[in-house]
């Protein structure tokens, strides 16, 4: 009889024990579990936005002319569940044509080597915002609101240090009058973030 009831004894320690291993053992799998699913939900959405930048990059190239309405809501069909508008919403989408100067540009404007600042600099000659901008801003900086203009275009680009296009040659180095067309798209993620593992969004970049 004894015996019998050192077994049950034991069984009953034992049921306890696993009790106390599962709970130490299910937060930390719990938290693996769902820090999967928000890297995998954001690395989908990071797919998204890759392709949205892609997308609008080449059309962008092609000389679609982006400061038009009609041809913004195309930027936004293509961002189809990313939550964005042409005017607002959770992403944005900036598009930039940037080139070299070189000194027969400035010869061109009829600039001296001293009046004309951006001499040996790439700068921005347009820029296009499509969503919302407060999201994030350009890598590449934003020339000053004064210089662009209703369709993009960025005035006194040769003599305006805002127009310059920072840290772009560390990405591609230009030839002189040399011009390339960048698009830049972001996606905020806040549902696919978690108080452990916060993410803000997920941002693509596409040179052409």
């Amino acid at each position: 009889m004894g015996t019998t009831l050192s077994i049950i004894e034991r069984r009953r320690r034992q049921r306890g024990g696993e009790l106390i291993e599962f709970a130490l053992v299910t937060p930390p799998l719990l938290l693996l579990l769902f820090g999967t699913v928000v890297v995998g939900s954001n690395l989908c959405r990071s797919l998204q936005a890759t392709q949205v930048s892609r997308d609008a990059g080449h059309l962008y190239a092609r000389a679609v002319d982006f400061s038009d309405p009609a041809n913004q809501n195309l930027i936004v069909r293509l961002a189809q569940g990313l939550g964005m508008t042409s005017t607002g919403g959770n992403g944005v989408v900036i598009l930039s044509t940037v080139t070299y100067i070189a000194k027969a540009q400035c010869d061109a404007a009829g600039l001296s080597t001293a009046a004309c600042v951006n001499l040996n600099h790439t700068v921005f000659t347009q820029r296009i915002v499509i969503g919302n901008s407060a999201v994030r801003a350009s890598n590449f900086g934003t020339p000053r609101p004064a210089l662009v203009g209703s369709n993009g275009n960025v005035s006194n680009y040769l003599t305006d240090q805002s127009a310059r296009a920072n840290g772009f040659s560390a990405r591609l180095a230009l030839q002189p009058a040399q011009v390339a067309y960048v698009s830049e798209a972001y996606f905020q993620s806040p549902n696919f973030a978690m108080p452990w593992f916060q993410s803000t969004g997920v941002y693509a970049l596409t040179i052409f």
